[in-house]
């Protein structure tokens, strides 16, 4: 799916499929957990401002991670593309309290989520990417 959503923005100019279901779609660039090699993925963003993005590890309810999220969980320095401009992030597993605040916006932003907790027994990770990180 990322192959198609990659050639559908490249081809359209970013035009086409920029915000999916109201989402603005995100570029991350993580580097691989074993490989260290780059890698990059295409999401959407339920939850976002001027200091965090924040991202969903739904994997379409899959019972396991996906693995732009494990990558994450090995390099958190991160860097996401976002209407065209490329931010450094440092990305981190919300916590339980954080989490159990941002679920609510992030289903009422896209139900989808929703319908995929309820296909998998693990909890879906909320991901907290700190555009301002204090370093």
């Amino acid at each position: 799916m990322n192959l198609a959503h990659r050639l559908v923005l490249t081809v359209s100019g970013n035009r086409l499929l920029a915000n999916p279901f109201g989402m603005p779609v995100v570029e991350l660039h993580t580097t691989g957990r074993k490989s260290g090699q780059p890698r990059s993925c295409y999401l959407t963003s339920p939850v976002h401002d001027a200091d965090r993005v924040v991202l969903v590890a739904s994997k379409g309810g899959d019972d396991r991670h996906p693995d732009w999220y494990r990558n994450v969980q090995a390099h958190p320095d991160v860097e996401l593309v976002i209407a065209g401009r490329r931010r450094q992030a440092h990305a981190r597993t919300a916590s339980p309290q954080e989490r159990a605040r941002l679920w609510p916006q992030i289903t009422k932003a896209y139900q989808g989520y929703a319908n995929y907790q309820t296909r998998t027994t693990r909890e879906i990770p909320v991901v907290i990417c700190d555009l301002n990180p204090q370093r």
